[in-house]
């Protein structure tokens, strides 16, 4: 949190404030993810898990290939695949792979995604989850479920988008849903002017080769139809707002919603509301 935290007061303090230094620094505050540390119990799991490392191509930012830290608990004819969100850590889901290490028919697999936890890149973007995800589909293939939290959830259904396979079950807690606007907000946070948001989004549209209104789950998420789907969000999220996910989930009324409240963004992964009924969604979709 420290770096960002520095990205932030340079951005407040900068004199010029449409100048090519504040885009640079634009690029780090959207795409560097917070670092933050393991927790006690956290490390405890991560030294009963089996250590795989892979490597994902990075052609955005570093042009080259990033090693990734990917950690697996069991051995079940079951394979799951846990995506974390955006400044997390696979290992954030510590509640969760703890829950499902009781069923021995369960291979639970997470990662830490480039640029964030314990893998390498200095900076990471939604393209480089996706990527990450589908090197684990090459190396164990498709899993049976998929859970992801935050930008997780959005990865995920980009990852399936674009190989056009599915798992029998899919969890979605807190996804994202527009990235522009979780961008326009975190500029707004620091002042940035409409010029200056405009230049980045420009810059940003040439260097994806894709318009910023694509970054939408309603855009990404075409397949409701192949797969069974739980989406469980909080209704006063401020970092995945719920009007958000409840046009989304308009859009695809197969899926299965459940809202709770007062959790917020990071600790509805270890609700134990949550808990239940993802156990739940996994016991009757199998």
């Amino acid at each position: 949190m420290k770096k960002l935290r520095q990205i932030v007061e340079s951005i407040k303090n900068l004199p010029d404030r449409d100048s090519d230094q504040l885009q640079s620094l634009l690029w780090q505050l959207i795409c560097y993810s917070p670092k933050i540390p393991v927790r006690f119990h956290q490390q405890k799991l991560l030294d009963e898990a089996e250590f795989i490392p892979l490597k994902v191509k990075d052609q955005y930012f570093s042009k080259s290939d990033l090693n990734i830290n990917c950690f697996k608990w069991g051995n079940g004819p079951v394979k799951i695949l846990l995506t974390h969100g955006w400044g997390s850590k696979g290992v954030d889901f510590s509640d969760i792979i703890s829950l499902l290490r009781t069923n021995k028919d369960f291979e639970i697999w997470s990662f830490d995604a480039p640029g964030n936890g314990s893998s390498e890149g200095e900076i990471s973007n939604l393209f480089l989850y996706a990527e990450s995800i589908k090197q684990l589909f090459k190396h164990l293939g498709i899993p049976h479920i998929m859970i992801g939290h935050s930008l997780g959830g959005m990865a995920n259904s980009l990852a399936l988008q674009q190989v056009k396979e599915y798992p029998k079950l899919l969890i979605s807690i807190a996804p994202l849903v527009n990235l522009k606007d979780n961008f326009i907000a975190s500029m707004n946070a620091v002042n940035t002017s409409e010029e200056a948001q405009r230049k980045f989004f420009d810059d940003f549209e040439k260097l994806f080769d894709q318009k910023t209104e694509h970054f939408v789950l309603n855009r990404i998420y075409d397949f409701s139809d192949q797969l069974k789907h739980l989406l469980i969000y909080d209704s006063n999220d401020l970092i995945s707002p719920a009007s958000y996910i409840e046009d989304f989930l308009r859009e695809n009324p197969q899926i299965k919603a459940s809202s709770y409240q007062e959790t917020t963004h990071s600790k509805i992964l270890t609700d134990s509301r949550v808990l239940t009924e993802v156990d739940l969604f996994i016991q009757q979709g199998l």
